[in-house]
Order: C-alpha cells, then sequence, then structure tokens
C-alpha cells in the first residue's frame, strides 16, 4: 500500500528505467585533499526504534524512541529527534528530552523530522505541507521555511539551502529552497519510496526507487535499499559504482559518498571520491549488521 498523507493511493504500474554508472556531472563534490580518513562512527536504529551511536568499538544509546519509526539523529551523532505517536516533536540531547512541537501528524512513519547540517535546529512537516524549523535547545519560535508536497523523509543539504522530501502518494520528489521559499519538482521520479541523503550543494539525492510500484510499504526508515544518484534538476540516474549488493548511501558534507555494501558477518562502509574511486574500507561492527544507517560522522 502507498503512504498516505494527505491524498490517497494512486494505483500504478510504472518501471524504473535502469540507472547509468555514475558521471562525473553526477558524483559527489570532491573531497578536500586534507579530509581526514573516516572512523567507522556512525548511528544507527535497531527494529526497535533505538537510536545508538558506534564510535571506537563502543555503543551509546541517543534515544529509545517508542514504537514508531519517526525520527532522525542529528549530523554530529549526539542528538535524536522523532515524532510521537500523538503528534509532538521531542529531541533527547544530553540526556534530556525536550517537546519542540506540538499537533503534527503522528502515526505516519515517512513523516520524519530532520536536523540541519549544524545539529542546531530540527525540520518537520506541519499543516497544510508547510515546512517549519526550530531550535533543538527549545528557544525561540519555530520559523517557515516553506511550503512542499515532499513532506517525507526529509533530508536537508549540508549547504544549509535545501530540503527535499517524496510526497505521501510517493509519486513525486520535491526539492524546498529555504532562500526563496519555494519548493520544484525534481525529474524523473514517478514513483520513489525513501530520500537517504542530499549532496552537499543539494542539486543531487540519493534515493530509493521502488522495484514494484504496487507496494510502495508504509514508508518507514528502510534498513537497507538499492541507492540510487538522482539529479534533481535534470532528472539523471546514476548507480553508486560499488560491487556487491549495496544497503544504501549517504554523502558526507564535504562531498564524499559512502557506499554501505551488504557481508555476511558483518556490512562494509566504502568511502567514495568524486570520479567514483575508492578511498577507504571499513568494516561495521558485527552489531549493525541489520541495523539501518542514519548518520556516518567525519
Amino acid at each position: 500500500m502507498k503512504i498516505r498523507y494527505v491524498a490517497g493511493a494512486v494505483l500504478g504500474a510504472v518501471l524504473v528505467a535502469p540507472a547509468a554508472a555514475i558521471p562525473a556531472s553526477a558524483a559527489p563534490a570532491a573531497a578536500p585533499a586534507s579530509a581526514p580518513e573516516l572512523s567507522g562512527a556512525a548511528v544507527y536504529a535497531d527494529t526497535a526504534n533505538r537510536l545508538s551511536r558506534y564510535e571506537g568499538g563502543e555503543w551509546t544509546t541517543l534515544a529509545k524512541v517508542g514504537s514508531l519509526p519517526q525520527f532522525a539523529a542529528s549530523p554530529d551523532g549526539k542528538k535524536a529527534a522523532w515524532i510521537t505517536n500523538g503528534g509532538a516533536l521531542q529531541v533527547k540531547q544530553d540526556g534530556k528530552t525536550t517537546t519542540l512541537a506540538r499537533k503534527l501528524q503522528g502515526g505516519t512513519p515517512c513523516l520524519t523530522p530532520v536536523w540541519s547540517p549544524d545539529s542546531k535546529q530540527v525540520a518537520y512537516a506541519a499543516a497544510n505541507d508547510t515546512i517549519m524549523a526550530v531550535k533543538a535547545d527549545g528557544t525561540g519560535k519555530a520559523r517557515t521555511l516553506g511550503v512542499s508536497k515532499g513532506v517525507c523523509h526529509l533530508s536537508w543539504s549540508a549547504n544549509g539551502r535545501y530540503l527535499a522530501g517524496y510526497t505521501g502518494e510517493a509519486n513525486a520528489l520535491y526539492r524546498l529552497d529555504v532562500k526563496t521559499r519555494k519548493a520544484a519538482k525534481a525529474k524523473g521520479v514517478k514513483w520513489i519510496t525513501h530520500v537517504q541523503s542530499l549532496s552537499p550543494d543539494g542539486r543531487r539525492a540519493v534515493v530509493q526507487f521502488p522495484a514494484n510500484p504496487d507496494i510502495l510499504g508504509d514508508g518507514s526508515w528502510p534498513t537497507a535499499f538499492k541507492p540510487v544518484i538522482l539529479d534533481m534538476v535534470t532528472g539523471k540516474k546514476a548507480n553508486v559504482p560499488v560491487t556487491g549488493t549495496l544497503m544504501g548511501a549517504f554523502y558526507l558534507a564535504d562531498g564524499r559518498l559512502v557506499a554501505r555494501v551488504s557481508g555476511d558477518e558483518h556490512n562494509t562502509l566504502v568511502v567514495l571520491d568524486r570520479a567514483g574511486k575508492e578511498l577507504q574500507r571499513i568494516d561495521e561492527p558485527a552489531q549493525a549488521k541489520k541495523q539501518a544507517l542514519l548518520q556516518v560522522l567525519e
């Protein structure tokens, strides 16, 4: 069944064309020559909706958000945000839980909040497709970022200018320009079920196109999916140039792309540069094998 947000589901059977190997125009921006190697630190979510940070061989629980997988982890890996079944936006940081907004649409897994690149604000979908942002420390009033039909699995670009999400009917992707407060429909999308990450300039998105558009799920954050890089301006699609069974991919703030590859005993993170050249391989902990990847920490 398709995700229901405002409008009802639309039936259809549309196949997504196969993506080409990643061209330079669709590749992430080149990382600085001095960019340090990744340590393997990351944030994961398990099937019990517990968000945990892994770093230096140790696990730290950020939050256990309850029965609803309507959550997000901050880019710095220190905070968690989620929306309760009752429609309250909550944040946990430094061991304290704060309610930042109320009367939102709870009980809808795809309506996940998203953290700003500096981990200081949280954006969320409010009434009438309005995207709002509020300071994570609870000070000040919420501000309007704009109106966009793309309210599901919001992602925020590292330059801070763009947010992207897909529609409740899972039939379109929209990119919201925070500067102009205008949203534009992305090209090249007929059916879509996940937005994992945006390139630093906000032009490209790591997305999931469903293999069977008649079975789109409930909008929960996927544990694993085949990632496709979509240029939201031109509609061009590109595969991530890594062999093996891909489980997702994630842009870093400096432009590197991290692909997640399935393994027998543990998964592997493969770091790529602009040209798709492999820079680094990192073994994930075995405990993370069946967990969803929320953030790769630099």
